[in-house]
């Protein structure tokens, strides 16, 4: 309905707006302020003698006011007097001047407070008498990150404007303009102005790869697209942050099935905790658009944006939503894909606000492997389940930012030293010199092949693995399959892939194509970080979970190598167990036997499985505990797995629970003389040892932290973390441990089982939850400690509960000595080692009868 986006359709919900209104009228109106007085505020009239005052009220200093911060050798100033009649609405006062750079200038600032900070500038290549600013071509940088590289405005008429939010750690900042030589660089006002605390969190639903993306205060943005979806243009004025947001209208790619949506901004209610006025304005969340009778024979189409971008960067995507169409709760489900990727199943607002008109924000990550003809495509539609009479989707507000590259840039290969960090083709006149040693690699390779068929040839006939061209040069540390990113390595992936180290069977490709009927998309079982994994068949009729690599995914041959290597050497009852691996044609494929049962997760919250009883749960943990404490102890150097969580742990068809995805997995400590491995961070946002995140050293009690959050998860049935739920009690960890030090830790237990667990029980299993989260890894209790209380909480949860409900046992555990006697802290754990079945994927589901059987049936 194009008359209804243009018209701005106004719909009056008196009575369920003002009812939830009142509802939550002890959540204040913009539950932050509203307003807020940056720490550093810099902003500067570049080139110009005289102050700039805005319609927003900022003033721009002057140049002369100004000088203190400059360095440089330069006094060029140029000015105009009148505006270009085709763009004067597009002018500030701020156009009218600039300052024009001949050599290596700068900017230096002093930082009050460290923490993300706005940098905006702005361009116009006004016309000078000397200098023709539409042909300069510079370059601008602060001390680490690159923000234009070889950057020129070649449209006289043409205004640019750009916007960036940097984290900065130190007290000041240098902002550097260089010239191109034989050039000039020019600027006409800049900003510098810090940004609130929380407006950018360190983590993002990350949806390709689909997990958990951390680690965003370490890259630098850069503001593509911010749309105010459903309405007018939003200026500085309007804005908490002095931000500006576009219409949405030029990148709707289907106008006729949206429908403009406005409400008055006094009916917005802020929570308590989540979006704030700083996040979006109440104008961004008073205006929406929603599905309209657009005529067509589908009424379940999806609303569409698409925006191009650089597809050579990754961005960071923040969707602004608030429920301003239903006329009650929980009528409104629908799905948010990202470039077609899905990123929210049946999102139902009302459940995660607990009211209407209530603004909340979610922020993805988009890897730049899956951007697509270099744009990014923002869809809303309806869930195929419905659960209201009519399909609805609504989206608010947009942002696109653009995520720095491992360069450090946001804008090319070059780091902020002037160094180059991608791949050097060379200059034209090297072209003959590079096709000579193009033919001298391809001479080594054509040998490399022809020394691998003749070492095949001599393997025992036993041997049938099939090796293509490609799998013999793979790389061993990258995750890209070309020789000459290998040519520091002597060693090939084909030589440690090999059968001679018993890694389990090598499956060919098409046993793994015939298994999953040519990796049918209706045989996914779920999706994690490494890639897709599918439910498959093998030829003698066992059934399997067969997880393919993501040749885009962010994981790859470093996690295939390590699951591969982990598994082959682990063998444990509460451990996944390996079958075999896939290497042909650079495909990177591991089979495991299928878990019936899925992530322990699935169990707690979040489906609608039956649930666990409370003697259940405390196998599942201890089972897992026995899982950990083998890897820490099982072998002379110990193993940490990095990435313990609730989606880790998978139950087969006897729920007896196994530990899973080493893909992260780290050696411990190679001597004693160590106490810990230094690393990068890396595993899950609510799981990581705080102790881990702060130092970057990784030791064994960084696993005990993360399986104390999952004890805690376990007991409560919530996610580890829930950004919808007041500021105090979104970290379960944190939360958990404040109610048990008010005594009040029975208040937040899952409601399905309180009132079944005894009291001694309760205790010796909360106390063994609450030592595992001990700020220092020092205070922690190792993994036998830990299972030890565990299997304590167990018998005394046993000698109080006759329950014959809870009298269920975990198959196979009933005839295991180590469930009919409680070891002592450091006893080993090494006879319960047998072999055992499956296996999975992080964050995925591997198990759902009702799906094999359909799979099956075929």
């Amino acid at each position: 309905m194009k008359g209804d986006r243009g018209g701005r359709l106004t719909l009056i919900i008196p009575l369920i707006l003002a009812l939830t209104h009142f509802i939550h009228n002890n959540v204040v109106l913009g539950a932050s302020s509203s307003s807020f007085t940056p720490s550093d505020n810099y902003l500067i009239n570049c080139g110009s003698p005289d102050n700039a005052v805005l319609d927003d009220g900022r003033t721009f200093k002057s140049d002369p006011q100004s000088s203190s911060y400059l360095s440089t050798d330069e006094d060029i100033l140029t000015s105009i007097n009148s505006f270009p009649n085709n763009n004067s609405s597009s002018f500030l006062p701020l156009h009218l001047t600039a300052r024009i750079f001949h050599h290596v200038s700068m900017y230096r600032f002093l930082i009050n407070k460290p923490g993300r900070h706005w940098i905006r500038l702005y361009f116009y290549p006004l016309p000078h008498p000397t200098y023709n600013l539409t042909s300069a071509t510079f370059t601008v940088t602060t001390d680490d990150i690159v923000l234009l590289h070889g950057f020129s405005v070649k449209d006289s008429s043409k205004i640019v404007f750009k916007e960036y939010l940097i984290n900065i750690t130190s007290d000041k900042i240098t902002l550097k303009f260089s010239p191109m030589k034989n050039s000039v660089a020019f600027i006409n006002a800049i900003e510098f102005v810090s940004a609130p605390e929380d407006l950018i969190s360190d983590s993002a639903s990350a949806v390709s790869p689909v997990g958990e993306f951390n680690g965003l205060n370490g890259y630098a943005l850069e503001v593509s697209y911010r749309l105010n979806i459903g309405g007018p243009a939003i200026t500085p004025k309007n804005d908490t942050l002095s931000r500006t947001w576009q219409p949405d209208d030029p990148f709707m790619k289907f106008p006729e099935g949206a429908k403009n949506v406005t409400v008055p901004t006094d009916l917005i209610t802020y929570p308590k905790g989540g979006a704030t006025p700083l996040i979006a304005p109440y104008w961004v969340y008073a205006t929406v658009d929603q599905m309209a009778d657009s005529g067509t024979s589908d009424p379940n189409f999806n609303l569409t944006w698409m925006m191009n971008v650089d597809p050579s960067f990754s961005y960071l995507i923040r969707l602004h939503f608030c429920d301003i169409v239903s006329k009650g709760l929980n009528e409104l489900y629908f799905n948010v894909y990202v470039n077609g990727i899905i990123g929210v199943s049946g999102l139902d607002l009302s459940s995660i606000t607990s009211g209407l008109a209530i603004p909340y924000y979610q922020d993805f990550v988009l890897n730049a492997s899956a951007i697509l003809n270099g744009s990014v495509v923002i869809q809303v539609g309806p869930t195929s389940n419905l659960h209201s009479s009519m399909p609805n989707a609504i989206l608010n507000g947009l942002e696109v930012m653009k995520m720095s590259n491992s360069a450090g840039s946001l804008d090319g290969l070059f780091s902020s030293d002037g160094s180059y960090k991608g791949i050097n083709h060379g200059p034209n006149v090297t072209t003959k010199v590079a096709a000579g040693v193009g033919l001298a690699l391809g001479a080594t390779a054509l040998l490399v092949l022809l020394i691998g068929i003749l070492r095949r040839q001599k393997r025992p006939n036993g041997y049938q693995k099939q090796k293509t061209f490609s799998s013999w040069l793979l790389p061993l540390n990258s995750t890209q399959c070309s020789f000459l990113s290998s040519k520091s390595k002597s060693t090939t992936f084909s030589s440690i892939i090999n059968p001679g180290l018993n890694l389990g069977r090598c499956f060919t490709l098409n046993e793994l194509c015939n298994a999953t009927k040519n990796f049918d998309e209706k045989a996914v079982v779920g999706v994690g970080g490494f890639g897709k994994v599918y439910l498959g068949e093998l030829e003698d009729g066992t059934t399997v979970a067969i997880k393919r690599g993501n040749p885009s995914s962010s994981q790859g041959i470093n996690e295939f190598q390590t699951e591969i290597h982990l598994l082959s050497k682990l063998r444990h009852r509460h451990l996944v167990s390996l079958i075999g691996y896939c290497d042909e044609q650079s495909e990177m494929i591991l089979v495991y036997e299928y878990m019936a049962n899925g992530p322990l997760r699935d169990h707690l919250y979040g489906s609608t499985l039956p649930t666990l009883s409370w003697r259940q749960r405390l196998e599942i943990c201890i089972g897992s505990a026995r899982g950990l404490h083998y890897l820490h102890t099982g072998s002379t150097q110990g193993i940490i797995h990095r990435d313990v969580k609730t989606t880790n742990i998978l139950l087969d068809e006897n729920f007896v629970a196994k530990v899973s995805d080493f893909g992260l997995s780290k050696a411990g400590p190679a001597s004693l003389d160590q106490t810990h491995v230094s690393t990068a961070v890396k595993g899950s946002f609510g799981y990581l040892d705080p102790e881990y995140f702060r130092r970057q050293q990784l030791t064994e009690k960084s696993d005990v932290y993360s399986f104390g959050v999952v004890l805690f998860e376990v007991l409560c049935a919530r996610p580890a973390l829930d950004p919808a739920l007041p500021r105090e009690q979104v970290n379960l960890a944190e939360w958990a441990k404040q109610q048990n030090a008010k005594g009040a830790i029975h208040k937040i237990i899952d409601h399905n089982i309180d009132g079944t667990i005894s009291q001694e029980s309760l205790m010796k299993y909360v106390e063994a939850a609450e030592k595992c989260l001990a700020e220092y890894g020092v205070d922690r209790p190792s993994m036998g400690d830990v299972l030890w209380n565990l299997e304590y909480a167990l018998q005394l949860q046993g000698n109080s509960s006759a329950s014959s409900s809870d009298d269920h046992r975990s198959d196979g555990d009933e005839n295991d000595e180590n469930n009919t006697k409680i070891e002592r802290p450091g006893e080993s754990h090494s006879k319960d080692t047998k072999d055992d079945h499956t296996s999975d994927d992080s964050g995925v589901v591997l198990g759902n009868p009702m799906f094999l059987e359909n799979f099956q049936g075929r």
